[in-house]
């Protein structure tokens, strides 16, 4: 999706409720034509929406969706000193995000989005945040250390995220090396740091997040590995305005002590949080190159530590992917 019609996101707020609205009030309370309710619609289902289009009732949403309202996120962040950026759609958080560093925006600038478009994984994989389907959100967290200080960044923030989710009822979360959320063995977030700064200081990072928050099948089947969202996890729908203000409340909690301490204090959280902590795993390069054996926990710069038949050896991020051995 490239563009988006002007009237889009008036009519699928207006088509959020739990009842029916028939195109012609939809119209005359948002000041266009009917044609344009229509067209709305049909481009929203084109765009993979879920919509209930039924003849002498009129349309809704499928799926509810909490809209994100800027004002009442920064309302309930306090004095944590972010300053929160809303748009309704953008291609990638993190870039428009790097962009704004680049330009001067403030410490602890927050960006997020109704539709992220253009969002990117790790190793280059397109991440899919569908309307209302996920929350996208980047931070920006200028460090006085430089950017090789900064190695153990993703796991600090996974912790983070793993601490929110569990204070949101989620017990199961776990961490997966090095910048993965899983629930039941199934990815519900990711982390994507892109970091800026000169060799001795200071550095600029922005983090970017994605959560899973209601994907339906159609999404599900696009992605290439398994996945989990809120919805299921929880079984009831997600507010992804509390959503953000929690999980900026928890980043906020770590990164403090990552900027005073680095990842000193963490470590050991981390590895209580890890998915494979103590298990058989096989680690996979991206040249097909594999190792199998015991993960044994991270090193102070947050490799992962395997324990195999010809010894230890240590992985680093970028270009390594971890996969679980079948008993």
């Amino acid at each position: 999706m490239d563009s988006i019609g002007t009237n889009l996101f008036r009519v699928l707020r207006a088509l959020s409720g739990k009842e029916f609205r028939s195109g012609e009030a939809v119209a005359k309370d948002l000041g266009i034509s009917r044609a344009s309710v229509h067209n709305a619609v049909h481009q929203a289902q084109a765009l993979g929406i879920d919509i209930y289009s039924v003849r002498g009732r009129g349309y809704r949403l499928v799926y509810p969706h909490s809209w994100l309202d800027a004002e009442r996120i920064q309302d309930a962040l306090g004095g944590l000193g972010y300053r929160v950026h809303w748009h309704e759609q953008m291609d990638s958080t993190n870039g428009r995000l790097m962009a704004m560093g680049q330009a001067g925006v403030e410490h602890k600038a927050v960006l997020t989005t109704e539709w992220q478009t253009g969002g990117k994984g790790r190793r280059g994989r397109a991440w899919l945040s569908p309307l209302g389907g996920g929350l996208a959100f980047s931070i920006l967290w200028r460090f006085n250390r430089s950017a090789g200080d900064l190695s153990c960044l993703s796991l600090a923030v996974g912790l983070g995220l793993v601490r929110a989710l569990r204070q949101m009822g989620l017990a199961g979360a776990q961490l997966k090396w090095p910048n993965d959320v899983l629930l039941d063995g199934r990815k519900l977030a990711g982390i994507l740091i892109e970091l800026q700064g000169d060799v001795l200081g200071p550095s600029m990072a922005v983090i970017g997040v994605g959560v899973n928050v209601h994907l339906s099948e159609g999404v599900r089947g696009e992605i290439d590995q398994p996945v989990i969202d809120l919805v299921e996890g929880l079984g009831e729908a997600v507010d992804r305005n509390h959503l953000l203000v929690e999980c900026l409340r928890y980043l906020h909690e770590v990164l403090e002590h990552f900027e005073r301490d680095g990842f000193t204090g963490l470590r050991a959280e981390w590895e209580a949080n890890h998915a494979f902590h103590g298990c058989e795993a096989r680690m996979i390069a991206a040249q097909g190159e594999s190792w199998q054996g015991r993960v044994s926990g991270i090193d102070e710069a947050g490799a992962l530590l395997l324990d195999t038949a010809t010894g230890q050896r240590r992985f680093y991020s970028g270009e390594l992917s971890l996969r679980g051995v079948s008993a």
